[in-house]
C-alpha cells in the first residue's frame, strides 16, 4: 500500500507528492481521512483485532491520520511493533511515514533521520521498489534544503530505480516531484516535459490526487511564463480537486499561488482574501512554511494598500516562522564536526609517519648532528605530550558536557542505560498519573505580543513548572507548544506518585492564579486547564541524534481529553484517579458526571481541590 501526502517549501510554490511504499505488490492510493482515522484509532486502543492483524491496522492508521503529531506518535508504535515482531517491510513503512511527518512539519534534520533509517533497511534487504521511493522522498527534503545538486542526485537515482519496476503510479510521483525541482530552478521547458510524462499516467490510472496536483504546479508553471488566464484557471481547477479529497495542505500553498497572481494584476482585494483563507488552513494544521509564505505575502499586500506599518508587523512574524522552519544549522554543524575530526585523525596519521622517517634519517647521521636532532626530536617529544594531555583534558571535559546534558534531557535511570547498552529498551509501567496543562486563549494573546514577549511569557510560566514538579518528584516529559505534560510513578514506580500529582496540578493552578492578579507582572497573562489521569504506560527514548524521553497508552490519551474537557483554573480528574485521590483526607471533589471526550466518549469526570 501506498500513501501520497503534499508539502511545499518555504518562500515559493513548491509542491512534493510525498510516496510512502509500504507493499511492492500491492498498490492502492489512500488519502488521508480523519473519519477512517478515528475509526482504526478506536479499534486500536480498545484492542478489537487479532495480533496478527497490528501491524497491518497501525499502518493504515498512520496513512489515513491527518494529525501530523499523532501521524509521528503512532509511526514510531509501528516501529516499536514491527522490531518486536522482526518484520523489515513495516519497519521500513514506519520510518518513511515518520519522516513524512516530520517533513509536513517541516523538520528537515528529522525527516533526514528517518529516511535514512529507512534507505539502510531497503538496501540491506534488497527492497529495490522502497528503496527508489525513500530515494525520491530524500531528494524532496534536500530541495526544501535549498541543496539542488544533492537534491537532483537522489532524483536520480530514485527515478533510475523506479523505471525498471512496474510500477507506474510511483513512477509518476517521482516524475512530478523531478519536474517540481526544474520548476524550482527555473527550467520550465524540463519542468512542464517530467509534469506531462506524469499527468499522462495520473489521468491512465485516475488518480485524482495526482491529477490535482499535476493541475495545480501546470499552473505554476504558466504563471512563471507570465500567462496568468492559463495559471488561474489550471490552479482553480486544482483547488476544486483537493478541497474534494479534503486536501488542506495542497489547498493552502495554491491558494498563496492565486494570491501572487491577484497580486500581478493589481486586484489586492483579492489577494488579501485568499492569503488570509491560506493562512486559517495552514494555522489550523499547523504547516510552519506555508504560515511564513503568507505573512510574507501580506507583508507585501498591506504595502501595495499604503498601509507601512501592518506591512513591517506581517514582515517580522514571516522572519520568525521562516527562521523555525530553516532548521539548516544543526545538520551543516554536525556535518562539519564530522569533517573537522576525520581530518584531524588523518592529520595525526601522517604526523606519525613523517616523524617516523625523521627518527630514520636521524640515526644516520653522525656524531653531533645526532645529538641536536635527538635535542629536537626530545623538545617535538615534549610539545606532543604536552598537545595530548590537554587533547585529552578537553575531550575528558567535552564527555563530562555530553553526560550532563544527556540526564539532564532523560531521567538518569535512562541515561544511564543509553549510555551503557547505546540504546534504551521501551517499559511497561502499570501505575502512572500524567497531568496535561494548557492556557486559554493562547493563540488571541499570542498574536498580541512580539515573538520576544512571547517566547519570554511562556518561559516565565514553564520554568516555575519546572520547579513546581521538581519539587513533588515528578517527572517532566515534554512541553508542545502551549502545553506542558508530566508524569508521575516513573522512571521508578512511587507509590504516592498520584497524590503528589494533584499537589502540583493545584500548586501550578495557583501560581497561575496569583500571576493574573498581580499589577506588577508585565508579560502575558492566562488561565489555564489542568488534566489528570492515572493507568497503564509504555515509557522509552526515541531519537538517535536528538533524544527524547516520551511516554504512551490510552492512560496518556485520557489525560490529554481531561485537560481539554476541563475548565480554566480547575484541575480535571478522571475515574481512576479519582478512586485513588478519595482515600486522602486533605481533598475534596466535584462530581462532574459523565462528559463526552473526543475519541472516548462518556468519561467520568471530577474537580479536585483542598478541604476547605
Amino acid at each position: 500500500m501506498k500513501s501520497y501526502h503534499f508539502i511545499s517549501t518555504l518562500n515559493s510554490k513548491k509542491v512534493y507528492l510525498i510516496i510512502g511504499l509500504f507493499c511492492a505488490f500491492v498498490h492502492v492510493s489512500v488519502a488521508q481521512d480523519q473519519e477512517e482515522s478515528d475509526r482504526l484509532e478506536t479499534i486500536y486502543k480498545n484492542g478489537d483485532f487479532d495480533e496478527s492483524e497490528e501491524l497491518n491496522i497501525l499502518r493504515n492508521l498512520v496513512e489515513s491520520e491527518t494529525d501530523v503529531e499523532k501521524m509521528i506518535s503512532y509511526s514510531l508504535q509501528l516501529i516499536l511493533v514491527a522490531k518486536e515482531k522482526d518484520s523489515v517491510s513495516y519497519e521500513y513503512s514506519g520510518y518513511m511515514q515518520k519522516g513524512n511527518g516530520h517533513k509536513l512539519l517541516s523538520d528537515v534534520s528529522k525527516a533526514l533521520e528517518s529516511y535514512f533509517e529507512a534507505l539502510d533497511i531497503a538496501k540491506k534487504n534488497s527492497l529495490i521498489t522502497e528503496e527508489a521511493s525513500v530515494n525520491i522522498a530524500i531528494a524532496d527534503v534536500y530541495s526544501i534544503m535549498g541543496d539542488e545538486e544533492t537534491s537532483f542526485q537522489y532524483y536520480r537515482d530514485g527515478l533510475k530505480l523506479m523505471e525498471s519496476g512496474s510500477d507506474r503510479l510511483s513512477l509518476a510521483y517521482a516524475q512530478f516531484n523531478f519536474g517540481d525541482e526544474y520548476l524550482n530552478v527555473k527550467e520550465l521547458d524540463s519542468a512542464l516535459y517530467y509534469l506531462n510524462k506524469a499527468g499522462k499516467i495520473f489521468d491512465e490510472e485516475n488518480d485524482e490526487n495526482g491529477k490535482a496536483y499535476y493541475l495545480g504546479n501546470l499552473g505554476l508553471v504558466y504563471a512563471e511564463k507570465d500567462d496568468n488566464d492559463k495559471a488561474e484557471t489550471n490552479i482553480n481547477e486544482a483547488i476544486e480537486l483537493l478541497e474534494k479529497l479534503g486536501d488542506f495542505y495542497g489547498i493552502s500553498i495554491y491558494l498563496s499561488a492565486m494570491a501572487d497572481i491577484y497580486a500581478s494584476k493589481n486586484e489586492n482585494g483579492k489577494a488579501y482574501a485568499t492569503l488570509n483563507k491560506s493562512l486559517d488552513i495552514s494555522k489550523k494544521h499547523g504547516l510552519k512554511d506555508q504560515i511564513s509564505e503568507a505573512y510574507f505575502q501580506l507583508s507585501d499586500v498591506y504595502g501595495n494598500f499604503g498601509n507601512p506599518r501592518k506591512s513591517l508587523e506581517y514582515y517580522k512574524l514571516h522572519i520568525v516562522y521562516r527562521d523555525s522552519v530553516r532548521d539548516l544549522k544543526s545538520i551543516q554543524k554536525l556535518a562539519k564536526t564530522q569533517t573537522d575530526y576525520q581530518v584531524s585523525e588523518k592529520q595525526l596519521e601522517v604526523d606519525l609517519v613523517n616523524q617516523q622517517k625523521k627518527t630514520q634519517r636521524i640515526m644516520l647521521w653522525a656524531g653531533g648532528v645526532i645529538l641536536v636532532f635527538i635535542g629536537f626530536l626530545a623538545n617535538s617529544l615534549r610539545k606532543r605530550n604536552k598537545f595530548m594531555k590537554t587533547a585529552n583534558r578537553v575531550i575528558a571535559e567535552e564527555k563530562q558536557r555530553s553526560d550532563d546534558l544527556l540526564t539532564n534531557i532523560l531521567p538518569e535511570e535512562t541515561a544511564e542505560e543509553l549510555k551503557e547498552h547505546g540504546e534504551v529498551k521501551a517499559k511497561q509501567f502499570d501505575s502512572v498519573s500524567v497531568l496535561f496543562t494548557d492556557f486559554k486563549g493562547f493563540t488571541e494573546e499570542a498574536g498580541k505580543l512580539s515573538p520576544e514577549k512571547l517566547v519570554e511569557s511562556i518561559n516565565y510560566y514553564f520554568s516555575k513548572f519546572d520547579e513546581i514538579i521538581k519539587k513533588y518528584e515528578l517527572e517532566k516529559i515534554k512541553t508542545i507548544g502551549d502545553a506542558y505534560m508530566c508524569a508521575g510513578g516513573l522512571p521508578f514506580p512511587v507509590e504516592d506518585h498520584t497524590a503528589k500529582m494533584c499537589q502540583a496540578a493545584l500548586e501550578i493552578t495557583e501560581f497561575v492564579k496569583k500571576t493574573k492578579r498581580s499589577i506588577n507582572h508585565k508579560l502575558a497573562k492566562f488561565d489555564i486547564r489542568v488534566g489528570i489521569n492515572t493507568g497503564s504506560v509504555v515509557a522509552g527514548v526515541v531519537g538517535t541524534t536528538k533524544f527524547q524521553y516520551d511516554i504512551w497508552g490510552d492512560a496518556v490519551n485520557i489525560a490529554a481529553r481531561m485537560e481539554s474537557s476541563g475548565e480554566p483554573g480547575k484541575v480535571n480528574i478522571s475515574e481512576s484517579t479519582y478512586q485513588i485521590l478519595k482515600n486522602y483526607d486533605v481533598f475534596q471533589f466535584t462530581p462532574r458526571g459523565e462528559i463526552e471526550a473526543k475519541g472516548k466518549g462518556k468519561i467520568q469526570m471530577y474537580f479536585v481541590d483542598y478541604v476547605d
